[in-house]
């Protein structure tokens, strides 16, 4: 599998720009056959050394505008997201995302048929260490909370191929179901500067509103200060 021709840019006017910023990546290790009920059967689960890595992701966006809009939106993001293929091409399944901003959750949910959901989100900072909470607004909520507390911690730089954090971070491609048509759209930035993230208390029903229940074991918290992104649109796998 070529891990490393997503990341390349491709060619023509992208869809839009933003600024991911603050990102926190906390994988759990979950069984496979836990998840694979919620993925298209189209898609292959990509697996580390044979281990299923469910990510819950929370972070910033800054500056989120198609190509044609004269400003952007800030808001904040959290997804919920597992790694498959199709065909060879690695990325990522989202099983929701939530957002703080109701317009972009309408768009992304018309434009993009992507999970989105409104809810209500705080990012505070205190120096090296980062507070997030988010609650899932509204009648399906089911109850979809994050609080977490972290350290940002030490350097490695970006994550090498090969490597578990590569594996994790490194992702371009997103699959999307709309409409009944899978389809495919990519993103493009530089590579992640990637730091250790040390977790302190972390409360979440992230998992068992998209359907993962029961307890599961982090494998990995990593942070990154975040990146410039092109958004390409989607078009069919």
């Amino acid at each position: 599998m070529d891990r490393l021709a997503p990341a390349r840019r491709p060619a023509g006017p992208n869809a839009g720009t933003q600024r991911w910023r603050d990102l926190l990546f906390v994988h759990y290790d979950v069984p496979p056959e836990l998840v694979r009920p919620l993925v298209p059967r189209e898609l292959e689960l990509d697996l580390w050394q044979g281990r299923c890595l469910v990510g819950v992701v929370p972070f910033a966006m800054f500056g989120v505008r198609p190509r044609w809009a004269p400003f952007g939106f800030d808001f904040l993001e959290l997804n919920v997201r597992v790694y498959v293929h199709a065909g060879g091409r690695p990325g990522v399944w989202f099983l929701s995302l939530d957002a703080a901003n109701p317009l972009a959750v309408w768009a992304a949910r018309l434009g993009w048929g992507l999970p989105y959901e409104h809810a209500s989100m705080q990012m505070k900072k205190r120096g090296d260490a980062i507070d997030y909470a988010s609650r899932r607004r509204g009648p399906g909520a089911r109850g979809a909370v994050l609080r977490a507390s972290y350290a940002v911690g030490a350097p490695f730089g970006e994550a090498r191929p090969d490597t578990l954090e590569h594996f994790l971070v490194e992702r371009y491609l997103l699959f999307s179901k709309h409409r009944g048509a899978l389809l495919v759209g990519q993103v493009h930035h530089p590579p992640y500067p990637v730091r250790h993230a040390d977790l302190g208390p972390i409360e979440q029903t992230m998992l068992s509103a998209n359907g993962i229940e029961g307890e599961h074991p982090i494998v990995s918290t990593l942070y990154s200060p975040g990146v410039d992104v092109e958004v390409f649109a989607l078009r069919p796998l």
